[in-house]
């Protein structure tokens, strides 16, 4: 079973983040749970999100998770929030940040060791979409380093699940969904 755990402030777009990626897993005739955990339901709020894709159903609904993937969207829950509970050896970790992977390292010892991918998913939502919603830059990065779909079959999916919103913001998506899959690192 894959495990995904997201970090995110309320108002980042985790939720509809791990509720888009589960649509687009759902098409491919696998197993997929996507909820959230809030604490404080505000704006603002640190909070979490969870994925969990199987070929066979999955019994589990508890939020406690040995993630294989962690998603952090907020830099700053790097230094606030236990990121790297429950993880494991291999667990994959990709954050939001201007950092590089040494410089994130550096200022947080906690990842030394960790395989760890870094992406400015803020910068790239506000040149793209103008706003700080790095839900789907982090969903391209998360493709291109688990190669779990094609590049084209998850944007195409993904159209189809953003299908409500004006065809500016779907086109803006797919832009920031492209370079975050670009310049992950």
């Amino acid at each position: 079973m894959l495990e995904i755990r997201w970090h995110s402030r309320a108002g980042q777009g985790a939720v509809t983040g791990a509720k888009g990626l589960a649509d687009v897993v759902s098409t491919t005739g696998k197993e997929v749970q996507a909820f959230a955990f809030y604490g404080s339901a505000k704006r603002g709020a640190a909070m979490t999100a969870y994925n969990r894709v199987d070929d066979k159903p999955i019994m589990n609904h508890e939020k406690f998770m040995h993630p294989d993937f962690v998603f952090v969207i907020d830099p700053a829950l790097v230094y606030t929030a236990d990121i790297t509970a429950y993880d494991k050896p291999e667990t994959v970790y990709i954050i939001t940040t201007h950092l590089s992977s040494d410089e994130l390292v550096a200022s947080q010892p906690k990842l030394e060791g960790k395989k760890l991918y870094t992406v400015d998913c803020i910068k790239i939502a506000q040149e793209t979409i103008g706003r700080a919603i790095p839900n789907t830059p982090m969903l391209g990065a998360f493709m291109k380093i688990s190669n779990m779909y094609d590049i084209e079959f998850f944007k195409e999916n993904m159209q189809r699940v953003l299908g409500k919103l004006p065809q500016k913001i779907i086109d803006a998506n797919m832009q920031a969904i492209q370079r975050a899959y670009d310049e992950v690192k």
